[in-house]
């Protein structure tokens, strides 16, 4: 029997794809409030590997990525789509969004990302909420899986990701190292 071992803390990020920087600006704004300072941004990437998005939002989308400084346990994560769905809906204008928020999270070995759609590589976490591995980390790479998204098989994404695993790697040790002292010191 397995025993069950303590949740390890995971590193939020966020892709959101918009138009107007504007949006992104006030969205930004709203997502510093909830989970803390922003430790690592990057884009804006010009959006094009779908027209999905394009009869919402319009042309000449854009991406970026935004990481936050603080660490979280992953209990509960489909609070967090619920929260950036209620972003977007703010943003909002006759149904339409202006800006699309993606959740997610990085550990040491995984890319997970958030979704209100199912499908087969998707597994259900609550609320409505679905959770998808769409990168995984294996000998000093992140490696995609059939179901990843083209864009986020670019270089761009992918050299956001191993910034943020780096930063992620060096909190993790910081965390450990300032429990050992508490043990230290006891």
């Amino acid at each position: 029997m397995g025993k069950i071992k303590s949740l390890p803390f995971v590193k939020i990020f966020c892709g959101l794809i918009y138009r107007e920087e504007n949006i992104f600006e006030d969205t930004k704004k709203i997502l510093v409030e909830k989970w803390g300072k922003i430790d690592i941004e990057e884009g804006p990437f010009l959006f094009n590997f779908t027209d999905y998005y394009e009869d919402e939002m319009g042309k000449d989308l854009k991406r970026r990525f935004i990481s936050f400084q603080k660490l979280y346990l992953p209990e509960n994560v489909y609070e967090w789509k619920i929260f950036t769905n209620k972003i977007e809906d703010i943003f909002s204008e006759k149904d339409r969004r202006k800006i699309n928020i993606d959740p997610g999270y990085i550990d040491s070995s995984k890319v997970v990302l958030l979704s209100t759609k199912d499908y087969y590589h998707r597994i259900y976490i609550g609320k409505g909420i679905f959770a998808e591995l769409t990168l995984y980390y294996s000998k000093g790479a992140y490696n995609f899986l059939n179901w990843t998204y083209p864009d986020y098989r670019t270089e761009n994404y992918i050299n956001f990701f191993l910034k943020m695993r780096e930063k992620y790697r060096q909190q993790v040790k910081q965390k450990q190292n300032e429990k050992n002292v508490d043990k230290d010191t006891d």
